[in-house]
């Protein structure tokens, strides 16, 4: 990817480094006549003969290279008897939110990760852009996701933004929760992307909040590609942080195979005494600082644009994103058939064998999805219209962010008029304090949904007579401030948005209580 269409948005109280023309930061030329020099030395000590003068040697200049694995997933253990047979230490960050979720590393994992010297660095509770998503949301993401990961028992002093997503204001918020570093992604050249920025970052880093790496790693990348990295940056000297995904014969597109990873590996062990592996860490320093919790949610009860007529991605209201597990090919659609405002979401299912799919409120800390009180029930409403039964499918947040799944309801008749669904559930779960809840199909056939409401039985009678109005014909929408985000020039990501063919593995009708892994934006 090109720094150059992922400028990093200014804000208040922190200078943004200055980029070239080309997309890198001021030094690339510098680094690029260094590198020139370099190799007319080399030449030159090759043609009179130089004793010992060999391309390995005479190239070799003080080089740190950092092996990170992003998102813990399950596979990365494969990593690790690898990174012991070479004495080499890598960084793994983690969703917490994800920890102990099918696929994903559990507490168990992390705890023999860090105890065979490894780092344990933080990539939020569950994952999201946070340039997409309010001020207040994306520092419980970055803050409570340290706090949980210190609660563990780990020390966690770096960050990854997910999808390389950030502003000067993210960096701002990185630093206030007390992290020293914070790593991007495709700042330095390679391969496949970054032409004619720098080929390493300078030690120390300009900027420890947005510190520079190649490209994420994937299955098109190849062992002699890997090398190309870090014999390049020999030449002049630096730091190249490698960032990896999945481990896998070719399981996921960011993935890597264990046989190649182990034989760049065995490369690296062999590279001059001035070449490195070191955990990030151990390249940025500083002091442990004590975790902070983020801000606190609002606690709002209320379905955040209850009436979906505030766009989100492309085919998707703000603050509601697909679900769905098995076999099936889902098609969203934003249609103007609405119960009440402008808009609703129409899912079209084909192809079904198992599973189902759903539109739910996001899965965050307090921001989209609704407050709830464990031991209370509530009553929760949608209107639907649809050529096949429907049922509601319900999610429950813990106080660490942890999203598991509840319960579902009866199923609501096939109805080709707007209809009613209205459900009341169980006692929420002892620990639960956010819920996300959806109507789903779970065959052939067509869905529209509009006007989510939610009211507490127990509370006063205001709250089910919201409920009332969102079954109503002349329903109106749920007030929902729309997020300010950066234009084109201002994301420094890789761009992420569900597309109408989404359906992220989000299983239902399981045991109550099981873990679920949060959906991750597609790469």
């Amino acid at each position: 990817m090109n720094p150059a269409d992922r400028t990093v948005v200014p804000s208040p109280g922190r200078p943004v480094p200055a980029r070239t023309a080309r997309g890198g930061r001021r030094g690339g030329l510098a680094r690029r006549l260094a590198l020139v020099a370099a190799l007319t030395g080399l030449l030159a000590g090759i043609a009179i003969g130089v004793p010992g003068a060999s391309p390995t040697a005479a190239a070799a200049a003080p080089t740190i290279v950092s092996l990170t694995f992003d998102d813990g997933n399950a596979d990365q253990l494969a990593a690790l008897p690898v990174l012991s047979r070479y004495g080499m230490h890598g960084t793994f960050y983690v969703i917490s939110g994800s920890v102990g979720a099918p696929g994903y590393l559990t507490r168990a994992d992390l705890a023999t990760i860090a105890a065979d010297g490894h780092e344990i660095g933080g990539h939020t509770v569950s994952h999201p852009d946070l340039t997409g998503v309010p001020a207040d949301e994306a520092a419980r993401q970055i803050c409570d996701d340290r706090v949980t990961l210190a609660g563990w028992g780990f020390r966690p002093t770096s960050f990854a933004y997910p999808y390389a997503a950030y502003t000067t204001a993210t960096e701002a918020a990185v630093a206030g929760c007390g992290y020293n570093s914070a790593r991007a992604l495709g700042d330095l050249a390679s391969a496949h992307g970054c032409t004619g920025c720098d080929l390493a970052s300078p030690v120390p880093p300009p900027d420890p909040y947005a510190l520079e790496a190649v490209d994420e790693i994937d299955t098109s990348w190849t062992l002699a590609q890997l090398e190309q990295v870090v014999t390049r940056a020999e030449v002049a000297g630096g730091w190249v942080p490698f960032t990896f995904h999945h481990l896998c014969a070719g399981c996921d597109s960011l993935s890597i195979s264990p046989a190649t990873f182990a034989d760049f590996l065995a490369w690296l062990a062999l590279r001059p005494a001035t070449t490195t592996v070191r955990t990030v860490d151990q390249v940025v320093g500083g002091t442990y600082r004590t975790p902070v919790p983020g801000p606190p949610a609002s606690g709002s009860t209320a379905v955040v644009n209850a009436s979906l007529e505030t766009a989100g991605a492309p085919d998707f209201p703000q603050c509601w994103f697909p679900g769905g597990y098995g076999t099936n090919t889902a098609t969203w659609t934003r249609t103007t058939d609405a119960h009440s405002g402008g808009f609703a979401e129409r899912l079209d299912l084909t192809g079904y064998g198992s599973g189902d799919a759903k539109l739910l409120p996001v899965f965050d800390l307090g921001s989209c999805s609704p407050a709830v009180t464990a031991g209370h029930t509530y009553r929760v409403t949608a209107s639907y219209r649809s050529t096949a039964v429907t049922q509601f499918a319900a999610y429950y947040r813990d106080a660490a962010g942890a999203w598991f799944y509840w319960t579902s309801s009866p199923w609501f008749a096939a109805s080709s008029a707007w209809s009613g669904a209205d459900w009341t559930t169980p006692p929420v779960p002892a620990g639960a304090t956010g819920l996300s809840f959806g109507l789903n199909l779970f065959t052939d056939g067509s869905l529209t949904t509009d006007d989510y409401a939610i009211a507490d039985t127990a509370a006063s009678a205001p709250a089910p007579a919201r409920v009332a109005a969102a079954l109503a014909p002349s329903a109106a929408s749920s007030a929902v401030t729309p997020v300010s985000r950066p234009g084109a020039s201002g994301r420094h990501a890789h761009r992420r948005a569900w597309d109408r063919h989404a359906r992220p593995f989000l299983p239902g009708r399981l045991r109550p209580g099981q873990r679920v892994a949060i959906p991750v934006l597609p790469d």
